[in-house]
C-alpha cells in the first residue's frame, strides 16, 4: 500500500496498490530483488507480496531488515504477505512450510497468507515442479483439508489472516461452505483483456477482497501471435490514448482501471524508476466512460494459464471450470 497506514484489515486496505517483489524463479538476478523492495519501501509502498515460489524471501527479508532497523518504518506499517506453494498442501507440511517463510522473511508474523492455488503436488524433498516423464505430479490432496492446516496458523497469532489464489467461483463456493475461518482475499489475473466481471461481483458479494496480478498483461512473457491475438496491452491504442489524455502512462492508467473497480492492484516490477512511476496514481480519476471503455477490451485472454507440464488435467484445476 501506499504511504503509512496502521489499519490490518485488508477489506479496509482496499483498494490499493501493493508491491510484488520480483522473482528469482522468474529470472530476476541476485541482489536486484532486495534494492527492488528496499526502493519500494522508500517509495511509499507497505503492503509487499511475497510467494515461497518466487524463490526470493531470503532478500525480501534483508530488505525489512534494513528497513526496520533504520527505525523509520516500524512492523505494525507493514502489511506483509506470502503463499504456500502446492508441493505443501498436506495439512502436516503447511505450518513447517510457513515458518520457513516466515524466517526467510525476518519477521515474527504475517499479516496475510494465501494458498497459491488449490491445485496439490506431492512434497519431494522441498521440489518447487516434482515431474515424472516430463509431466508434473499430482497430488490428491483435498484444498479443504489444507484451508483447515491454514486456519490453526491465524489460530496459533502467526499470521492475522488467511486467503486463497488462483480460485474460481466453484472453488470459492465449496471452500466457503466449510471454512471456520472466510478467505480474505482471492489473488488471481486480472486486466483489461481478463476482466472476470462475475468472479469480481461473487468476491465483492462475499466480502472477499480481490487483488489483481499481471495488471499490465505480463509483458514480460512471449506475447500470443495469431491473426486474433490482441496487441500488447501497454500498447493498447485505446490504453495509450487514455494515458496521453491523463499525462500519465499506460501502466498507470492500468493500475487506476483496478483501484476504481475497488480490486488491490500488485504492479511487478525491478526498474527504480518505474516502482515509483507506479506509485504515482492517485492524482487523477478516470471518467466512469473510460472505465467503461476499458472494459469493452476484455477478450478472456490470459496469461498464466497453469497449464505447464499437464497441470490442467489436475482435478483441482481451476481455469476448466468457467464459473
Amino acid at each position: 500500500m501506499l504511504g503509512p497506514c496502521f489499519n490490518t484489515d485488508l477489506e479496509e486496505r482496499a483498494p490499493h496498490v501493493e508491491f510484488a517483489a520480483p522473482s528469482h524463479s522468474l529470472g530476476s538476478p541476485p541482489g536486484a530483488v532486495q534494492e527492488a523492495v528496499e526502493v519500494a519501501l522508500d517509495a511509499g509502498y507497505r503492503h509487499i507480496d511475497c510467494a515461497y515460489f518466487y524463490q526470493n524471501e531470503t532478500e525480501i527479508g534483508a530488505a525489512f531488515q534494513k528497513k526496520l532497523g533504520e527505525g523509520r518504518l516500524k512492523r505494525d506499517e507493514l502489511y506483509v504477505v506470502s503463499k504456500l506453494w502446492n508441493s505443501f498442501h498436506a495439512p502436516q507440511d503447511v505450518k513447517p512450510a510457513f515458518l520457513k517463510s516466515l524466517t526467510m522473511l525476518n519477521l515474527d508474523y504475517l499479516d496475510l497468507y494465501l494458498m497459491h492455488s488449490p491445485m496439490g503436488f506431492p512434497n519431494i524433498s522441498g521440489e518447487l515442479m516434482p515431474q515424472k516423464d516430463g509431466l508434473l505430479l499430482q497430488s490428491d490432496v483435498d484444498y479443504v483439508d489444507t484451508w483447515r492446516a491454514m486456519e490453526k496458523l491465524v489460530d496459533e497469532g502467526l499470521v492475522k489472516s488467511v486467503g486463497v489464489s488462483n480460485f474460481n467461483i466453484s472453488q470459492l463456493e465449496r471452500l466457503l461452505s466449510v471454512c471456520r475461518i472466510k478467505p480474505a482475499a482471492n489473488q488471481v489475473e486480472l486486466h483489461p483483456y481478463l476482466t472476470q466481471p462475475e468472479l469480481v461481483e461473487y468476491c465483492k458479494s462475499k466480502g472477499i477482497v480481490l487483488i489483481a496480478y499481471s495488471p499490465f498483461g505480463c509483458p514480460a512473457l512471449p506475447w500470443p501471435s495469431g491473426e486474433n491475438s490482441p496487441v500488447p496491452l501497454l500498447e493498447n491504442p485505446t490504453v495509450t490514448e487514455i494515458a496521453q489524455k491523463h499525462g500519465k502512462t499506460s501502466a498507470q492508467v492500468l493500475i487506476r482501471f483496478h483501484i476504481q473497480r475497488g480490486i488491490a492492484t500488485i504492479p511487478k516490477s525491478i526498474t527504480p524508476a518505474r516502482i515509483v512511476e507506479n506509485a504515482e496514481v492517485y492524482d487523477f480519476h478516470l471518467t466512469h466512460k473510460e472505465i467503461q471503455t476499458l472494459e469493452g477490451l476484455n477478450c478472456n485472454t490470459r496469461f498464466i494459464k497453469w497449464n505447464l507440464l499437464g497441470m490442467e488435467t489436475h482435478k483441482h484445476f481451476p481455469f476448466s471450470d468457467k464459473k
